[in-house]
């Protein structure tokens, strides 16, 4: 049984998890906080293991029930919403947080093994967008998502608030610090590679000779910048999604809506 701990004093250690402070930090402490009944339910049936409970009195015997029944003993921290708000540093609409384990990143080449369909994302930095692409990645059934080291990382709150969970779903790691040859690498567990990017020497999106490979990781740059040059003369592809006239380019997660559709295993 959760044991409900009603707060009284806002500067209990315990309570850090949910202060607005740096997700960077809790990070190097092995910690996530999830947000909303809907996201929380999906990191529990993914395997994700519950730390604790932060819940407005109300919902404790309403839509939390079953979320507190399935976390067992741990401690439930509860308030009236304005001390939450004080706490957090924000209004919880959704009347519950968790402070969440995170799991091992694994290898690369663990979570590419018999995959067909990978997305590799190169320094986005925009955790709506992180969100964004781990959402349609689900979606349209891509089966991973590699993130360079400087991109954003997919636990922070509002990449999950926005992956709707999916972010516990996708198969998702790093690629390795000081590894700027990641095309090669993709190369050589067995992917042909598609750099999404805005050059003339380009094929479109809807070829169906890059649409049939076997095996295929579609290459994602950042707002602005895009794609380093680097990336894109390391890639077997240089892509593109016709545009109308006098409109140059989509933001990266419609692009990718469109790109995992247009190429993913639901248009073979």
């Amino acid at each position: 049984m959760a044991d409900i701990i009603r707060i009284t004093e806002l500067e209990l250690p315990a309570l850090d998890p949910y202060r607005d402070t740096n997700e960077k930090l809790l990070k190097q402490n092995g910690i996530f906080v999830a947000e909303s009944p809907k996201v929380i339910r999906t990191a529990l049936s993914c395997g994700y293991e519950p730390v604790s409970l932060l819940c407005e009195e109300k919902y404790i015997t309403g839509q939390a029930a079953d979320i507190i029944a399935r976390c067992g003993e741990i401690p439930v921290y509860t308030a009236d919403s304005g001390l939450l708000t004080e706490l957090t540093g924000f209004r919880m609409t959704q009347g519950i947080l968790c402070a969440v384990k995170r799991k091992p990143e694994p290898y690369a080449s663990q979570i590419t093994s018999g995959k067909s369909r990978i997305a590799v994302l190169e320094d986005i930095t925009n955790q709506t967008n992180v969100g964004a692409v781990f959402r349609s990645a689900a979606a349209l059934s891509f089966d991973a998502v590699l993130l360079t080291p400087r991109c954003s990382d997919p636990l922070f709150r509002r990449s999950v608030r926005v992956s709707m969970g999916t972010v516990f779903q996708v198969p998702w790691t790093y690629l390795p610090v000081g590894s700027p040859d990641y095309v090669q690498q993709l190369r050589e567990l067995g992917f042909t590679t598609a750099a999404m990017a805005l050059r003339n020497d380009t094929i479109r999106i809807d070829d169906p000779g890059l649409r049939n490979k076997d095996r295929l990781a579609v290459i994602l740059g950042t707002e602005g910048d895009g794609l380093a040059d680097s990336t894109i003369a390391a890639c077997d592809y240089t892509v593109r999604i016709p545009m109308a006239e006098g409109v140059d380019s989509l933001n990266v997660a419609a692009a990718s809506a469109v790109a995992f559709w247009q190429l993913g295993k639901m248009s073979r």
